[in-house]
């Protein structure tokens, strides 16, 4: 079996920790992110102000690997250095929706004339949630937590059994990118 070895240079201002088996902690500026990779199989070890990953396979498996580990590696220093913003738009033609958050869940209210109330649940516990106006504004460290907090409340005003040229009520993610507000 071959195998496949790959270097990750840790940015300024970051401090990595490797666990057994393969636990990750990196520390930033804005926070802490811990991260168990034993799952993937890789072996990690840290080599000064570099991650040496080793992954024992086939070829393509373990390029694929080593690329998804090295991804959500950069993610993670991305998220402790600078941060995570997403931004989605409250979008309403026949019944003006109302959104409040209340601890970690966000409650849709009125939405196409409802009156029970929509719930989405905040993923990860540095995610924060802000109303403002029209726009809801996610904000935190870790990417996949605001991503997941983002589709959470995307899916929960999905209209069912209603023609969607029609009612193009929701609220519908239009921004992503690095750093908070």
């Amino acid at each position: 079996m071959s195998q496949v070895v790959e270097e990750v240079e840790i940015p300024e201002g970051v401090q990595v920790e490797i666990n057994s088996p393969a636990t990750i902690r990196v520390r930033g500026r804005l926070g802490e992110l811990v991260n168990d990779l034993s799952h993937t199989g890789a072996k990690f070890k840290l080599d000064g102000k570099k991650i040496i990953i080793k992954f024992m396979g086939k070829r393509r498996r373990a390029k694929s690997m080593i690329g998804t580990i090295t991804s959500l590696l950069e993610n993670m220093f991305k998220g402790v250095t600078q941060g995570y913003t997403y931004k989605l738009k409250i979008v309403s033609t026949h019944f003006p929706i109302n959104v409040k958050v209340q601890k970690d869940v966000v409650i849709i209210e009125n939405f196409i004339g409802e009156r029970y109330q929509r719930k989405a649940r905040i993923v990860g516990e540095g995610t924060k949630v802000k109303v403002q106006g029209e726009d809801i504004i996610i904000t935190g460290i870790d990417k996949q937590a605001v991503g997941q907090t983002a589709a959470n409340i995307e899916a929960a005003t999905k209209i069912k059994r209603k023609d969607l040229r029609k009612f193009l009520d929701g609220i519908y993610l239009f921004e992503r990118k690095v750093g908070m507000e």
